[in-house]
């Protein structure tokens, strides 16, 4: 990992790049989204201050927890800028995301338990589905796949009745 010396208080992003794991487009993607900042200098590149390497380095293990780029940008919202996230920071967002955690984790134990049923029913269309309908919210007005039918736009509705007709018209056999 090359070293950058301590009197260099801006990093380009190639720079935090190496330092952070990060590709470069990632660290543009993470600026978009307001999860790091940078300044621009005369000639338009991008320098970022030392604490954004702590602030990449949060972003990706809320990320591999799981944790959505909006929740974290919001967290990140609440250090005061310029900031370097510290260890009672992090205790204290991933308190607070532990309950959302705890859930998802809920749901993949019962998706991973209830695979085989649905593997061996094929088609998704059990009245009763796990998957598609977990604690059969919707068992009383339909079952199974039927509810996972995507709806076209009506622009897409009007096209395939507009063609249907056109066909309706064409000649036999005709191209």
């Amino acid at each position: 990992m090359p070293q950058i010396p301590e009197q260099i208080h801006e990093l380009t992003v190639g720079q935090l790049s190496a330092r952070s794991g990060a590709a470069v487009s990632a660290l543009h993607f993470y600026e978009s989204k307001g999860l790091i900042g940078s300044r621009r200098t005369a000639g338009n590149q991008r320098r970022y201050s030392r604490d954004t390497l702590r602030r990449v380095a949060f972003v990706r293990a809320a990320q591999r927890v799981g944790i959505p780029l909006a929740t974290i940008r919001d967290a990140l919202a609440e250090l005061p800028e310029g900031r370097t996230p510290t260890r009672e920071d992090w205790a204290h967002l991933s308190e607070a995301w532990r309950s959302e955690l705890d859930e998802r984790i809920k749901q993949l134990s019962r998706l991973r338990d209830h695979l085989t049923d649905c593997i061996g029913c094929g088609c998704l269309s059990l009245e009763t589905c796990v998957l598609s309908n977990p604690d059969d919210v919707f068992g009383e007005k339909q079952s199974g796949s039927r509810l996972m039918a995507e709806r076209r736009p009506a622009s897409q509705q009007q096209r395939k009745h507009s063609g249907k007709q056109q066909r309706e018209r064409e000649p036999e056999g005709s191209c």
